[in-house]
């Protein structure tokens, strides 16, 4: 054997441990445990509250635009001095409205989100260290009322929606009926609507040029069917103020649960404590007769 060799220690591969991995377990049992304490009711319910809100935002914003481009463009309706309020400044102020629907609901859902983990940790965690409190249970009781008056108004937010799909869709049927109108002197009069003053004349009669022009332009046929969509979406948000109501009503029955039952386990280890301190005290008072 040649001297100048070193003999170098046996390593084993790293690769290869000899027992199985305690990490792996530790992180799956963690990432169970992270699943299991998001509340998926309310996350779904977050979900459809935000996809509703989305899509009546959105598409009532454009429906209102194209509205005015209809209102413009075909019935010749001027906007009016600064001052005045016309139906241009009604939609204008619609719109802010939208801006402000969007941005509050957007903060809404993330309060029911967040009110949903605590609750959830508040009844997982019952026997920890977490303790479910009266506050607690009034800030759900106040999200209960909050959202009950905010699916009321999503209810007139609804019905308010319909009212121009009612008119864009009896535009839209007679603008599909053209060949049977022919000869009719059937016309499209904003006034009917309140949109224009009485006064004022800006109708629309089938067979002029103008019908015709709006029937085939696409803004007509957009604004329908965006205003639909913006009518879906208020439905989608009102089942999902629904959905909101169901799941605080059972977070907070199982939190006023929770908390009877916590009573009830703080009573109990009391009485056992007292239980034992008693059983303690006379066995030294027997033990101290014995001897």
């Amino acid at each position: 054997m040649d001297s100048g060799t070193k003999h170098l220690p046996l390593q084993l591969d790293p690769g290869l441990p000899d027992g199985p991995h305690p990490g792996g377990k530790g992180c799956l049992e963690c990432c169970i445990k992270c699943l299991g304490g998001i509340p998926y009711p309310s996350l779904i319910a977050t979900i459809l509250l935000y996809a509703g809100v989305a899509l009546f935002c959105g598409c009532g914003h454009e429906a209102l635009s194209g509205t005015v481009t209809i209102l413009q463009n075909y019935f010749e309706v001027v906007r009016g001095p600064v001052d005045s309020l016309d139906v241009f400044t009604m939609i204008d102020i619609i719109k802010y409205v939208i801006y402000g629907i969007a941005s509050a609901f957007f903060v809404y859902g993330i309060l029911l989100m967040v009110e949903g983990f605590f609750t959830s940790g508040a009844i997982k965690d019952l026997y920890g260290d977490f303790k479910i409190t009266t506050c607690g249970r009034c800030v759900s009781a106040w999200f209960i009322m909050l959202t009950y008056i905010f699916m009321l108004a999503w209810l007139g937010v609804t019905a308010f929606t319909s009212l121009p799909v009612f008119m864009y869709f009896n535009i839209w049927s007679i603008c599909q009926n053209t060949t049977i109108l022919e000869g009719a002197t059937l016309c499209l009069d904003p006034r009917q609507y309140g949109i224009v003053p009485i006064g004022e004349g800006k109708t629309v009669c089938a067979g002029s040029e103008k019908f015709y022009k709006m029937c085939e332009s696409n803004e007509l046929d957009m604004t329908f069917h965006l205003f639909i969509c913006a009518l879906a979406g208020a439905g989608a948000a009102v089942i999902a103020m629904i959905h909101y109501l169901m799941v605080l009503s059972a977070n907070w029955a199982y939190v006023k649960d929770a908390c009877r039952m916590q009573k009830y386990e703080d009573i109990k280890s009391k009485e056992e404590q007292e239980l034992h301190d008693i059983h303690s005290t006379r066995s030294k008072e027997r033990l101290n007769a014995y001897t």
